[in-house]
């Protein structure tokens, strides 16, 4: 629905709860007598309202929120909203007049019930200085941490909900992402109290996961479609996918192959070498978590292991859009000359 709270003197905290619940869509758009724009009122604002007993509206209103003109094409108004992390906005006319409050859900927008978990508790010990006083994913590519940056890639493919295994200054990465409410998300945290490895802080999950989801290093900034992925993974009846990427090396001398009498065959100058390396990226089915031990330290290429072993159905998927690492000084400076 799309009702509105005309605010003015006489108006209510109660009025704006009965009307927000009219709605049912978490939001409720607050105009003047005139239909002026004044403001929004979330679930979230009624909540911190309460919390603080502070219920006078002028407070609880947010006066400045996001909004763009009603010629909007769709295609714009999606894209903003990824950008600035809102479900919700309302659309004006050119004098500021409300004409209505678009919401993603209303576009069938395929937000995914799959969690992604960040592993973001490493003490990031090759990059020196740099992450002497903070976190390697809390290190900024351009104005934003890399944490960041992972968060808004989900976010531009439907992905919601955030679990973040956190050890080595957590409370860095906590008090700037907090419940994920400010960027239009859904983040809780797993605490790590020694370190566990890629596999081990999986043991401590404590939701209850009904979907296959997916585990990312918290230092693998990466373009490429999760949903492609998803589908491979469910397609395949995998019970667990690691990405995989191409990656080559030059031979800086010539490669000579002899038989077995010493007798040269051939002489190859600066051979390229071809391989895949783990992209650190993954999708795991919640059974796997019965395969974890609980509270060790413990890496995901052993549990592929494991489950190869036991004859499950384990893949890998190729990525062939952008891949980059941040474990290394030279790579940090690289994204940093990518993102210009």
């Amino acid at each position: 629905m799309n009702n509105k709270l005309i605010f003015g003197k006489n108006t209510t905290f109660d009025d704006a709860i009965n009307m927000l619940d009219l709605n049912g869509n978490g939001v409720l758009p607050v105009v003047d007598s005139f239909n002026m724009l004044t403001g929004i009122i979330t679930d979230g604002d009624i909540r911190k309202a309460i919390l603080n007993k502070r219920l006078d509206l002028e407070h609880i209103i947010n006066k400045n929120p996001y909004k763009l003109n009603i010629n909007s094409s769709r295609s714009q108004i999606i894209s903003y909203l990824k950008k600035v992390h809102r479900r919700h906005l309302p659309l004006v006319d050119d004098d500021n007049q409300f004409i209505e409050m678009f919401t993603l859900d209303d576009e069938n927008f395929n937000i995914k019930p799959n969690w992604v978990v960040i592993m973001a508790g490493g003490m990031g010990v090759r990059l020196g200085h740099l992450t002497k006083d903070v976190p390697k994913p809390m290190l900024k590519v351009g104005n934003k941490p890399v944490i960041e940056c992972i968060i808004d890639m989900f976010i531009s493919h439907g992905f919601n909900k955030f679990m973040i295994s956190v050890n080595y200054k957590a409370e860095v990465i906590k008090e700037y992402l907090k419940d994920g409410r400010d960027f239009g998300v859904e983040i809780c945290y797993i605490e790590e109290t020694k370190r566990l490895g890629t596999g081990g802080a999986l043991s401590l999950i404590t939701e209850k996961l009904q979907d296959p989801f997916i585990v990312t290093n918290g230092d693998v900034l990466s373009s490429f479609s999760y949903g492609n992925l998803l589908d491979y993974h469910n397609r395949e009846q995998s019970i667990a996918t690691m990405c995989i990427k191409k990656d080559s090396y030059q031979i800086p001398y010539g490669v000579v192959n002899v038989d077995e009498e010493g007798n040269i065959i051939t002489i190859q100058e600066k051979l390229i070498k071809e391989f895949f390396i783990n992209a650190g990226i993954y999708v795991l089915c919640p059974s796997v978590l019965d395969f974890i031990p609980k509270n060790e330290f413990y890496n995901l290429p052993e549990l592929f292991e494991l489950l190869n072993s036991k004859n499950k159905v384990v893949k890998t998927f190729q990525i062939n859009g952008y891949w980059i690492d941040i474990g290394r000084p030279s790579d940090y400076e690289k994204v940093q000359r990518d993102h210009l």
